[in-house]
């Protein structure tokens, strides 16, 4: 098997072939991402994940769905039996921010030691339980902390730094998104 370059567990070969193939066609860029959840009980609920578009085509290579279950802790009338959606929110912009700079130092020829990230959200449930109106329903700040190991210098760090800018997730949550929410009979 031939050996692959790598930095931070990203095949640079593959990264470079993904680039040149979305720059020659940009409409392999285009992806369709979708979640089906369905309501158990109370605040539980759980979404299953498998499908999606990319590429050009509709993906077939996973061959089981993802389930993640969701509840909201004792204290929010839940169970406490999985993550609440805030909470999985935040774990999508952790994991979307850290990939997102591991795969960019990448291809900068940035070798990282290790990378850890931690996303606090504020919110008022006031917004939530409709009490005022005044008060938005989500979360109302969200700071994300990053630590990075290895050897580059203050510059390179800050660089680093910069590359969060390129988190689809991070983007999503900090510009408006249009979301449409329609309801129908069953």
């Amino acid at each position: 098997m031939p050996a692959t370059h790598t930095v931070n567990g990203v095949d640079l070969e593959r990264l470079s072939a993904t680039i040149s193939a979305v720059t020659a066609e940009p409409s392999l860029a285009r992806f369709e991402f979708r979640a089906g959840n369905q309501w158990l009980d109370g605040g539980h609920s759980r979404t299953t994940i498998k499908g999606f578009y990319g590429v050009g085509q509709e993906d077939t290579t996973r061959t089981e769905a993802f389930t993640v279950e969701a509840d909201e802790p004792l204290v929010l009338l839940g169970r406490n039996q999985a993550p609440n959606a805030g909470e999985y929110l935040l774990q999508a912009l952790a994991a979307c921010v850290t990939g997102t700079v591991v795969y960019h130092a990448a291809a900068r020829g940035i070798t990282l030691d290790g990378l850890e990230c931690t996303v606090h959200g504020d919110v008022d449930l006031q917004g939530f339980l409709d009490l005022d109106e005044g008060v938005r329903p989500g979360f109302e700040k969200i700071r994300v902390t990053m630590t990075a190991t290895g050897d580059f210098d203050d510059e390179q760090l800050a660089e680093l730094a910069s590359l969060a800018r390129f988190s689809p997730v991070r983007d999503s949550v900090s510009r408006p998104v249009p979301v449409s929410v329609d309801m129908v009979r069953g």
